[in-house]
């Protein structure tokens, strides 16, 4: 079984603008994550709470999206791509 890998590059430019603008973390529904590992990757990778979690989870469910971060633009990446790796639909906006 092999792992690919897929690189990225952005410019200076790019990098430069990027840190001075607020960015968001956006998860998501789809038909394949269940309720309890969204539920456990906002708890393990974000930090929030069991309750936070849930209603995470429910405002995923019902509306289709939910900002669950906000921050630079590579503090944002950095988290999009772990929970990538964990298989949520997450985007950066």
């Amino acid at each position: 079984m092999s792992t690919e890998v897929q690189e990225e590059t952005f410019t200076l430019e790019e990098l430069l603008v990027s840190l001075k603008e607020l960015h968001r973390l956006i998860l998501w529904n789809d038909d394949v994550n269940t309720f309890d590992h969204v539920i456990f990757c906002m708890m393990k990778y974000l930090d929030y709470s069991e309750n936070q979690s849930e209603k995470i989870a429910w405002k995923v469910h019902n509306e289709g999206k939910c900002a669950v971060l906000e921050g630079s633009f590579t503090e944002v990446e950095v988290y999009r791509k772990i929970l990538q790796q964990e298989g949520l639909t997450v985007s950066v906006d």
